[in-house]
């Protein structure tokens, strides 16, 4: 491959190499180091979750299992999309808006950013503290949301990443 690109692996140091903003290569790093942390929740979740139902028989426990891998999925794989889409666009040399890797990473960011409003909005009642500071009337609203409100945040912005890429590469 050119250059050193190897797929996912090689894709983020050759990103980083070619990025044309420092804020895309700062992304680079937190992209990859958000995504494990992400990956590895959900793998852990997974583990607890097996374990937890390793007596009972196979059924609706094994859609859930795998349901718990999926959403794993939805929640990394946005995370590493700018990435692979700048690394892509210098590898095969597209053309694109100037400012598409910056623009790719503050859209990188705001998916972070969202799947932390999900944990907060999705967040049981039993681990919910009284809010305090600045933000209390904030985090006080996003408690009253019902949980399954917290699928909204990423989704509205996995939507906003493909239509800026859509966008912006033309």
């Amino acid at each position: 491959m050119a250059d050193g690109y190897r797929g996912l692996f090689g894709a983020f140091p050759y990103a980083f190499r070619h990025g044309d903003s420092l804020l895309f290569r700062a992304y680079v790093l937190v992209g990859a180091l958000g995504a494990v942390f992400v990956g590895g929740l959900f793998t852990l979740s997974l583990v607890v979750w097996i374990g937890e139902t390793a007596s009972t028989p196979g059924g609706s426990l094994t859609l859930s299992r795998t349901f718990i891998a999926v959403m794993g999925l939805f929640a990394a794989g946005p995370l590493l999309a700018p990435v692979l889409l700048v690394a892509r666009k210098h590898r095969k040399g597209l053309s694109y808006h100037p400012r598409y890797d910056t623009i790719m990473a503050l859209l990188g960011v705001g998916f972070l950013l969202s799947i932390y409003l999900a944990a907060i909005i999705s967040m049981p009642e039993s681990f919910q503290q009284q809010p305090t500071g600045l933000f209390a009337p904030v985090v006080s609203l996003l408690y009253s949301l019902p949980q399954l409100a917290g699928l909204v945040p990423p989704v509205a912005m996995m939507v906003v990443m493909a239509v800026g890429h859509y966008r912006l590469s033309r």
